[in-house]
């Protein structure tokens, strides 16, 4: 599974536990996003909604990081 897919996957999980408060069909669209939506499943979720958003971080972490084809 892609990581994009598992971050849909994840917030499909946790959005009535965690994410209640977000329109029903939110999806994080931005880095930004995603990483907030991420913060919030840690707060409020489970340890292993903790351990899942901490490695979909990780990854966009390493994918923010890469040089740009511009570089």
């Amino acid at each position: 599974m892609a990581m994009d897919d598992e971050l849909r996957a994840l917030v499909d999980e946790y959005r009535t536990r965690c994410l209640w408060f977000l329109r029903p069909d939110f999806y994080p669209e931005t880095r930004e996003s995603a990483l907030r939506t991420l913060r919030y499943i840690e707060k409020h979720g489970d340890r292993e909604a903790f351990v899942r958003a901490g490695r979909i971080r990780q990854w966009l972490s390493a994918k923010s990081s890469e040089p740009s084809a511009s570089s």
